[in-house]
């Protein structure tokens, strides 16, 4: 912290203290109580159990989740390739041309989830790409949807490249391909991998747009917590909210465990 007295480091604290439990781990912490309850009793649930997680990772709830996997997978590793492509070709455009291709890319995220959802279900209805009613029609909506952050988190770490690198190598007689996957990715490394987390953390919450889209054989996770709890089943929906949580964070975990090693060659 950028405070030096220890009543100043208190203060601060203290302040993030009131403002992070009741705003951001109080709502969870309730989440998972309930996940381990039965019915509510005053403010809290009450009746503690553990049938709950024993349907969420079983049945149509662990199929929900493999569909997540796969499709936060998937359109992670499609929205990495774009992004940093993308952002390549961007850092050798002019200014100009570079504004705009960063706007073309952040469009996406300047609209609702739903309003994506909405236009790839008219752009994929008809022949000749016809994709309505299938697993792809998700994964694509979900690509659209997390590229713009792949390709900004790529081009903020092509500004901060030292070009020493790149121009020692081509100096030495590396051919440009060479430079690209020997040197600049390389060195993109833990920028990819974070980006790739990012990815795979929104695509696994990605609730709006699948709503829109989704199969019946192709129900990702969110979606099966909505339906629970819209049919009144709060407990066992918070049960596979809480499944839903771990899985992200685990992913996660790992992905910053990469990255640091990545760091560090």
């Amino acid at each position: 912290m950028l405070v030096h007295s220890k009543a100043g480091r208190w203060a601060a604290w203290s302040l993030f203290g009131l403002l992070f439990l009741p705003l951001f781990a109080l709502p969870l912490l309730v989440v998972v109580a309930a996940s381990f309850a039965t019915h509510w009793s005053g403010a809290l649930p009450s009746g503690p159990t553990t049938a709950n997680y024993a349907a969420a990772v079983r049945g149509e709830s662990l199929q929900a989740l493999t569909t997540s996997l796969v499709t936060a997978a998937v359109a992670s590793l499609l929205a990495l390739t774009v992004g940093t492509w993308a952002a390549l070709a961007g850092a050798a455009l002019k200014k100009r041309g570079k504004r705009l291709l960063d706007a073309l890319f952040m469009l996406p995220v300047a609209v609702p989830s739903v309003v994506v959802g909405l236009a790839v279900l008219v752009a994929f209805s008809r022949p000749p790409v016809l994709l309505n009613g299938t697993a792809s029609i998700v994964v694509l909506a979900h690509t659209v949807l997390v590229t713009a952050f792949a390709h900004q988190s790529v081009s903020a770490a092509i500004v901060r490249l030292d070009p020493a690198y790149e121009q020692a190598a081509a100096s030495l007689g590396a051919r440009p391909a060479y430079v690209l996957w020997r040197v600049r990715l390389p060195l993109l490394l833990p920028s990819l991998t974070a980006a790739a987390g990012l990815c795979f953390a929104l695509s696994m919450g990605e609730l709006s747009a699948t709503m829109m889209l989704y199969p019946p054989d192709w129900m990702p996770l969110p979606v099966r917590i909505f339906t629970a709890t819209d049919r009144g089943s709060l407990f066992g929906g918070s049960a596979v909210a809480v499944v839903l949580m771990a899985t992200t964070l685990l992913v996660l975990l790992a992905v910053s465990r990469v990255r640091t090693r990545a760091s560090y060659r």
